[in-house]
């Protein structure tokens, strides 16, 4: 093991922190837009999109509150921000551009809540913590993209509202490969669990 990596162990990070019910399911961002390789995807996204369908399906068999979120800036823009300073294509998701419409085979069912946001994380600035709450959730696992980027923000988070956050590594997707790596690691290390579909799975019905 590098020294680098070995002082995280060293110095005590990435304790276990077991599941513990009830569980709620947050997918950020997968939309459209994220989808296509052309505009904000590429990488692994696809393919988290695909593990994502057959976790959102469990999800609903367990009767979990499960929330979407959606990057949604106002049609005038009266909204942009320090993220489109850094980010301006961002500018182009607006409510009815089809960048920023949930992909189809993820489709929320009445009742999931859809958040809409203007910046990385799910909950600066959202109702999303009071409607968790209200739900008794205690472990929320999260699924989406980017996982450097809008998933590890609404992680970290997640965290900081005392929920415990699960990244389910192979429901996430980012655009580049060694981001979407190191941040696995280091949300392992500081702020979630990181576990497959398959572990998440088992892990929750434990």
């Amino acid at each position: 093991m590098h020294d680098d990596i070995s002082a995280y162990e060293r110095q005590g990070f990435g304790a276990t922190m077991a599941p513990k019910p009830p569980y709620g399911l947050l997918i950020v961002d997968l939309v459209n837009g994220f989808a296509d390789p052309a505009v904000f995807g590429g990488g692994n996204i696809a393919p988290a999109i695909a593990q994502t369908t057959h976790l959102l399906a469990h999800a609903r068999s367990q009767g979990w509150p499960v929330a979407h979120s959606r990057i949604v800036f106002a049609d005038d823009d009266a909204d942009h921000n320090i993220f489109t300073l850094k980010v301006p294509g961002m500018l182009t998701l607006k409510e009815a551009h089809p960048n920023s419409a949930i992909v189809p085979e993820l489709t929320p069912a009445a009742g999931e809540l859809v958040v809409r946001k203007t910046v990385p994380s799910a909950f600066f600035g959202t109702g999303l913590a009071a409607w968790l709450s209200q739900r008794g959730v205690q472990t929320l696992l999260v699924a989406g993209a980017v996982t450097s980027g809008c998933v590890r923000a609404s992680v970290v988070d997640a965290m900081q509202y005392g929920f415990r956050p699960l990244v389910v590594s192979d429901c996430v997707g980012d655009r580049a490969i060694g981001p979407h790596e190191a941040n696995l690691f280091d949300m392992r290390q500081k702020y979630a669990t990181v576990l497959t579909r398959e572990e998440a799975v088992r892990a929750t019905l434990a």
